[in-house]
């Protein structure tokens, strides 16, 4: 194949899948835009590599299978090397869309969740995959698909019933 046509199969792809991985990406991350934007190019950029084997089989999951190895990959090597805060920014931040309360709350009760209930729910959910996809996608059975995911519900209830607590002042 011409590098030409390769070029227009990926673009059409990208096109096509771009606005579904970046948003999968920003409910992995809990809104981080900048960390999101990365795991999307690392998954574009593998799909790139590997256009010529997955172009029939199907770049979209192989690109969201990505995403998530990513994502996980990124928690436990910064679990590792934390990164050092200073009062200095070298970006300005994002303020002109206003986040409404409900989804600070969730984006907060996600970050809370270890990362691969995060993952399970981003998929399951907002992704509205099935276990089988799901459990391909994050290389694990069904069944732990399924626990993972009903761990990840109960711990996102209970963290949503205290943020109401302390919103509220009751509790």
């Amino acid at each position: 194949m011409r590098g030409g046509d390769r070029e227009a199969e990926f673009r059409e792809y990208l096109l096509a899948d771009r606005t579904r991985l970046m948003r999968t990406a920003l409910l992995l991350t809990a809104g981080d835009v900048h960390t999101a934007e990365d795991l999307v190019q690392t998954a574009c950029t593998r799909v790139y590599v590997h256009w010529h084997r997955i172009k029939h089989e199907g770049a979209g999951p192989y690109a969201h299978r990505i995403l998530v190895n990513a994502f996980l990959d990124e928690r436990r090597r910064a679990g590792r090397h934390p990164e050092v805060v200073t009062a200095e920014t070298l970006e300005p931040r994002l303020t002109d869309v206003p986040d409404q309360t409900d989804t600070l709350a969730i984006r907060d009760a996600l970050l809370d969740l270890a990362p691969r209930q995060r993952a399970v729910l981003v998929l399951r959910y907002f992704q509205d995959l099935d276990v089988a996809t799901c459990a391909r996608i994050l290389e694990c059975t069904e069944g732990t698909v399924k626990s993972q995911t009903a761990k990840a519900l109960k711990r996102l209830k209970d963290l949503m019933s205290e943020e109401t607590d302390r919103t509220t002042g009751s509790g």
